[in-house]
């Protein structure tokens, strides 16, 4: 669960240990104008291990496929955001990668305008292996959105097929395949293929319900049952698949990007595990669980761990989100300073874990192949701290983990990106009975102040807690002990904020193991 707080009485310590005068600073207002041309006399805050888009604008990540030996990363993309802003339509732009670190820009493959359907939305790509639809045997085909004046009662979904690998995609005419049927919200199809009964099912959101339809051919859908939740928003961008716990127990799971703010919930990707029979998801419990608790893990997909040969783990998944929310999508210096706007996330492999009540959750974890990208290693090994400890190193992007062990306090964490004077910095940390990350002590994408602080459950009675976070120039990505709960939000810190100190609250703690490793594409 997620709060937004006033001034707490950590806040009050955490400024004024940082001779702050007890206060909080100001959350920033936009650093930057949404159409500038120009570029800004400033650092660069381009991401350095995160994917960023080369150019201009994008939102959505589309679920990546895996085709000859690599991902095909596709993901909504404006080549017109500088003169029109957001409102001048996507295409599909696509990366490739083998490791899911460094990926290569491929270009438009899904331009947008081509039809008088206009611009493509969000939906997904799927490997024809048996030709279903009729384009030939290995044919990549995508079912998207589009919308042919932007009027929520036309969206409907087109289908587009590629035979060469999924680099470049054809229309398959004007019509749609799924014609809108006169309701407000219906979009961001998600397709799998169902073996067991040799067809297709796609996963639609529709407003407050994820509609499911089968299809033979991809090209003609039959609707056949629906899953309704209220109280999260508008659901988008569905997904569902299925997965191997612990144990060996299989689960299907359904998820949704959603948007709980108004009931004190993220506003990232919403998850139930359940069981589904090919038409049906019936959830175990009626409320979700969410896969991040920060305030920018929007849009998220999942999809297939396949190692280099391709064969299938279905004991995990892969992850990655749209590091920015729509809520303030045009605020950030990159425009200026880059040229660009749009970062994701670092994918994380996903997998399902069993509670001590018996209850299912996704757990998460940066993924492996980072490893192989590090560069530098600093291994600073157990630090004592009682009250605060200034580290020498600096550093704008890095990794850092940490375990944190103490007999009686009330908090502890660690200021990230830290001015010279200690007044600028993103905490991250424990407090009583909650784990947070707060981004209002330097400048924030939040004009509104409301969103600084994000939350989630912690037991103090274990007195030890294990924290890997990811600290980007725009960014910040906290997994908390087995990655049950993460938290991944932008910020702008200065490019000259680069410290790190280590914090404790009414008592003394040790942080362990604590390794800093940055990295290289």
């Amino acid at each position: 669960m997620l709060w937004t707080p006033g001034i707490s009485r950590r806040s009050l310590f955490v400024a004024s240990a940082v001779g702050a005068a007890g206060a909080l600073l100001p959350v920033a207002a936009r650093p930057a104008a949404a159409k500038s041309k120009g570029r800004a006399s400033c650092g660069s805050y381009r991401a350095t291990y995160h994917f960023t888009v080369p150019d201009q604008w994008k939102n959505d990540p589309q679920r990546p496929v895996w085709i000859d030996g690599e991902y095909h990363y596709y993901y909504l993309y404006n080549p017109d955001y500088l003169t029109g802003g957001t409102t001048a339509g996507t295409a599909w732009r696509l990366a490739t990668s083998t490791d899911l670190v460094s990926f290569t820009d491929r270009g438009i493959a899904v331009p947008k305008d081509t039809t008088p359907n206009g611009d493509v939305w969000s939906g997904s790509a799927v490997v024809d292996t048996d030709n279903t639809a009729g384009f030939g045997a290995g044919a990549v085909i995508v079912l998207a959105t589009m919308s042919p004046d932007d009027n929520a009662n036309t969206q409907a979904q087109y289908l587009f097929y590629s035979t060469d690998g999924g680099r470049t995609f054809t229309h398959h005419g004007t019509a749609p395949v799924l014609p809108n049927p006169g309701v407000r919200d219906f979009r961001d199809p998600k397709v799998i293929r169902d073996e067991e009964r040799g067809r297709w099912v796609m996963a639609l959101a529709e407003n407050n319900k994820v509609g499911f339809y089968h299809s033979t051919d991809l090209k003609s859908w039959t609707y056949v049952s629906g899953f309704i939740k209220d109280g999260i928003g508008v659901l988008e961008c569905p997904d569902l698949f299925r997965i191997t716990a612990e144990g060996g127990t299989r689960k299907w799971v359904l998820g949704v990007s959603a948007n709980g703010k108004a009931s004190g919930l993220p506003s990232t990707y919403a998850y139930w595990t359940g069981t589904f029979d090919g038409t049906t998801f019936t959830a175990d419990a009626p409320d979700p669980q969410w896969l991040d608790h920060g305030w920018d893990w929007y849009a998220a997909v999942t999809f297939e761990k396949r190692d280099a040969n391709g064969t299938l783990d279905p004991a995990a998944r892969y992850a990655i989100g749209w590091l920015n929310h729509w809520d303030y999508a045009n605020t950030t210096p990159t425009i200026d300073c880059d040229g660009f706007n749009g970062t994701d996330s670092i994918v994380r492999e996903i997998t399902l874990k069993r509670a001590a009540s018996g209850t299912y959750y996704l757990a998460s974890q940066p993924v492996a192949a980072l490893d192989a990208h590090v560069s530098r290693t600093v291994n600073l090994g157990d630090l004592e701290v009682d009250g605060q400890r200034v580290l020498e190193y600096t550093g704008t992007a890095y990794e850092l983990t940490t375990e944190i062990a103490w007999d009686q306090l009330t908090g502890a964490g660690l200021q990230l990106r830290r001015s010279t004077d200690g007044v600028r910095h993103i905490d991250a940390g424990i407090y009583g009975d909650y784990a947070f990350v707060n981004r209002g002590y330097t400048v924030s994408p939040d004009s509104s102040g409301r969103w600084r602080e994000s939350r989630t459950p912690f037991d103090p009675s274990a007195r030890t807690v294990r924290l890997r976070i990811l600290i980007d120039r725009t960014s910040v990505e906290m997994f908390v002990d087995d990655g049950r709960y993460v938290h991944s939000s932008e910020a702008f810190p200065d490019p000259a904020d680069t410290g790190i100190a280590l914090f404790t609250i009414d008592g003394g703690a040790v942080f362990r193991n604590t390794v800093i490793r940055e990295f290289r594409l």
